[in-house]
């Protein structure tokens, strides 16, 4: 299931991309916020992919503090740093709320397995 949503969001993320390349138009809340929303989920993917394979442990999960550190520098970095150095980027508070929500998601998404298999083991 989270791989299917993976790719998923993978796809729906590089096809706004791809729009947005073509100047095609969309509408503002599709052309500004979603990608923004999805980032995190896909990163922290491609981290939890990348350390379970360093680590060969399948069942490892990236711990919270990591997530949150993960999510206040892309806040940090993306909506503070490089609006004062590149014209190219605004800041906005509404992009680090859904990097939050985003990293929120992946948090919710990877326990929920964690916490099923625990009850499975106690019964």
């Amino acid at each position: 299931m989270r791989k299917l949503l993976f790719y998923l969001a993978l796809a729906l993320a590089c096809s706004i991309y791809w729009l947005q390349q073509i100047k095609y138009p969309m509408p503002s809340w599709i052309n500004n916020y979603v990608n923004d929303f999805l980032t995190l989920p896909l990163v922290l993917s491609i981290c939890l992919f990348i350390a379970r394979r360093i680590k060969k442990e399948q069942q490892l999960q990236l711990p919270l503090p990591l997530i949150l550190v993960l999510t206040l520098f892309y806040c940090f970095y993306f909506e503070w740093y490089l609006p004062q150095h590149n014209t190219r980027y605004t800041g906005d508070w509404i992009d680090c709320a859904l990097y939050a929500t985003g990293a929120l998601l992946f948090y919710c998404l990877h326990r929920v397995k964690t916490t099923k298999k625990k009850l499975n083991a106690l019964t």
